[in-house]
């Protein structure tokens, strides 16, 4: 356990970060998802239009430090390519 008020303090504020991080990876995962469906579905118009709402959100994600840059790279590469495809 946390001896010191420093200690104390990163802990409350860790776990306030890790609440907020929690849910900026959980709208990234919905738009993504978004993408996902609309592919499955066949929709190539739908798709891209979600692609197109996700790519910002995956930047953001990025700009907050909660997604690696070539992870964000790496999901927009395969999305990008799987749409182009239908």
């Amino acid at each position: 356990m946390a001896n010191t008020p420093q200690a104390k303090k990163r802990i409350r504020r860790n776990n306030r970060r890790a609440e907020v991080n929690g849910a900026r990876m959980s709208r990234i995962r919905t738009f993504v998802k978004r993408v996902e469906a609309a592919i499955e579905g066949g929709d190539k118009a739908t798709a891209a239009e979600a692609l197109k709402a996700a790519q910002p959100e995956l930047a953001r994600g990025v700009a907050r430090g909660v997604l690696h840059k070539n992870t964000m790279a790496r999901k927009m590469s395969r999305l990008t390519k799987r749409v182009a495809a239908l």
